[in-house]
């Protein structure tokens, strides 16, 4: 092995000794390149990043001495260096020789700057890799040049068209291990010019290279005499970007907060993420709709007599309009759409299976709604791109459906009719509400016509005086329990007292309205999704009406429970949580239900094949176990009464 003298080591510009202000200076004003390295397993992806921070001396002399160390106790290539380790950063990676993690590396040439992002090639971790695609600039699609072009690099390929990625480089890469032989090469680059066609690739780079031997990558190699092509570096040094083609679209600004440290002044903060902005300039708040105009742009150095996208600045306005965060303040003569339904492309990057129904937080730009999605329109087959039916999305599945948030979003299409990007505000994520992970991430289409269409009608009999006229509060009742816990008969005792106190109460029993408003539900957990928000649905109307709705339902999953709870007014919710035992609601077994399940002629019972939430915090909890129902009944009508 070579001496670690003999190696080369990160070396200082010259212009440092000379003059570090212009050093500086200099640094400063060299343009960005966010990439990523993205395929199939063990294409070569850390090795080629290793390589690139090698070759560009961005190793220190300590960093080297370890490596050197790394690759002979845990390295992949024998005696050679195993340039891979000085991306892999996890313990869990080394050993197995794989990246499960997006890491991210910084290295600099005297042309440029460049962020990379090693992306994981295991199809289990393609999330991972929608991560380091949603910020690049351009992709490195690695392939084995001994296994051709995979279905994990097809995979990879469209989610980096489909997240926006203009600059594409094929790197047939491991070109030592077939003899630079250039048919081999050719061969593979046909192959992915007719997938990326389909795909909508217009354009991509071909090189030829050996992460390892350091073929093509910042010098041409006498191994591959037949390509003239750029090197890698090269080609990353001198793509274009289009980072002025956000300067061209219209004005707009996410608040991301108001700013307001005294009583004399405030702000409105974000980054702008369009256009251009200058004092005097008339602009619309959305959704609200009022226009103002631009008083002056504010930033800790001091004010601004213009600013432009990508920069992170307050804006103080003339008038005294209501803007708070998630609010956008656009351009007057071009805002942004506001609607609470959209068609969108969603990747689904969770272990569990979108629930059609079940609700979730949407986050776009500084914006959080509460979001449902509809069963897919379809997914896409990624290595044959075949619209298939589906009833859902699995983990990496892709797929368009349509989505329906709990008030308007402010949003821009993901993709224009000009093919410019919006990713601030036509990209979004989804996050599970009980367990607060990422499940989900997506681009909007457009608005859904509907939901343009359809308007709120202004009532003069409102809801308070409803609930006047019936000399009473609102309230839910919510009953939830297993089956045989005893809800049915607690609420019917419930209302049966109220009835008698002159109450104007409704009950809404599970099985009762499965003859009718729900009899086209099964009993899968999209279908008990379904079945509770319908359900919920129809208590907020009752609660408009001024009624005290009682219900009496299994809703096993606390992700609906709180669905409706968020529909309902402030503290007309009530949990009311019949807390029985399994054994004992089994022992019961009034309808036979369980014995059945036992049986496996019942499937998806809950308590059996299928899981029962608790609740955490209900607002009352009924042991049956030491209470009799008309206890139960007793307690719970103190409760909403106030007694």
């Amino acid at each position: 092995m070579t001496d670690i003298k003999d190696e080369p080591v990160y070396k200082t510009d010259a212009l440092i000794e000379q003059d570090i202000d212009a050093y500086l200076e200099k640094h400063q004003h060299k343009t960005m390149l966010r990439f990523i390295t993205c395929g199939s397993v063990d294409d070569g992806k850390s090795t080629l990043i290793g390589r690139l921070l090698y070759d560009s001396k961005m190793i220190f002399e300590d960093q080297l001495a370890d490596l050197h160390a790394d690759s002979k106790k845990m390295g992949t290539q024998g005696q050679e260096i195993d340039f891979a380790l000085l991306v892999d950063g996890l313990a869990a990676e080394r050993e197995q020789g794989i990246t499960i993690d997006v890491a991210y590396r910084f290295f600099a040439t005297e042309k440029r700057k460049f962020i990379v992002a090693d992306t994981p090639g295991h199809e289990q971790y393609t999330r991972n890799m929608v991560t380091g695609a949603s910020t690049a600039d351009l992709a490195v699609i690695l392939v084995d040049a001994r296994k051709g072009v995979l279905v994990q690099t097809r995979r990879h390929s469209y989610l980096a068209h489909l997240v926006g990625i203009k600059h594409v480089v094929l790197a047939v890469n491991k070109m030592d291990l077939i003899d630079y032989d250039r048919s081999t090469f050719l061969d593979i680059v046909q192959d992915y010019r007719e997938f990326a066609e389909e795909v909508g690739i217009e354009a991509f780079t071909a090189i030829p290279i050996s992460g390892f031997k350091g073929d093509n990558i910042t010098e041409l190699s006498d191994n591959t005499p037949w390509y003239s092509g750029p090197t890698l570096m090269d080609h990353l040094e001198s793509v274009e970007l289009s980072a002025d083609e956000d300067l061209g679209k219209p004005f707009r600004m996410a608040v991301q907060w108001v700013n307001r440290p005294n009583l004399d002044f405030r702000g409105f903060s974000g980054q702008i993420s369009g256009g251009t902005i200058k004092p005097g300039d008339p602009v619309r708040i959305v959704p609200s709709g009022k226009t103002t105009t631009v008083k002056s742009i504010v930033t800790f150095d001091g004010e601004l007599d213009e600013a432009q996208a990508g920069q992170s600045v307050t804006l103080v306005l003339e008038d005294e309009v209501d803007v708070s965060r998630g609010s956008v303040i656009a351009a007057a003569d071009h805002p942004p759409e506001s609607a609470d339904q959209f068609e969108a492309t969603v990747v689904w990057m969770a272990d569990e299976a979108m629930l059609p129904g079940r609700s979730y937080w949407l986050k776009c730009a500084t914006q959080t709604v509460s979001c449902s999605l509809q069963a897919p329109k379809y997914k896409v087959d990624v290595n044959t791109l075949d619209h298939l039916a589906a009833k859902t999305l699995d983990l990496n599945s892709i797929g368009v459906t349509e989505m329906v948030t709990d008030k308007p979003l402010t949003f821009l299409p993901y993709r224009d009719e000009q093919g410019r990007l919006n990713k601030t505000m036509g990209g979004f994520i989804l996050i599970d509400k009980i367990t607060n992970q990422t499940v989900a991430a997506g681009m909007i289409h457009f608005a859904l016509r509907r939901s343009q269409n359809v308007h709120w009608q202004a009532m003069d009999i409102t809801r308070e005086a409803r609930a006047d006229l019936k000399n009473q509060t609102p309230k839910v009742l919510w009953f939830t329990g297993l089956s045989g816990s005893g809800k049915s008969t607690i609420a019917n005792l419930v209302e049966k007292r109220l009835h008698r106190m002159n109450r104007h109460s409704f009950l809404l029993d599970g099985d009762n309205v499965r003859h009718g408003l729900n009899k086209d539900l099964g009993f899968t957990d999209a279908d008990r999704i379904e079945n509770i928000r319908r359900v919920g649905e129809v208590a907020r109307l009752m609660t408009d009406a001024g009624l005290i709705v009682v219900t009496a339902f299994i809703s096993p999953f606390r992700a609906e429970r709180d669905m409706v709870r968020a529909m309902m007014e402030e503290s007309e919710f009530v949990e009311v949580y019949i807390d029985t035992p399994l054994a004992v609601a089994e022992e019961r077994d009034v309808k036979g239900l369980y014995k059945k399940a036992r049986a496996g002629t019942l499937k998806n019972f809950t308590g059996i094949d299928s899981p029962y939430e608790a609740p955490a915090n209900p607002e009352i909890r009924i042991d049956t176990t030491s209470m009799t129902a008309e206890e139960a009944a007793d307690r719970i009508v103190e409760y909403v009464l106030g007694w």
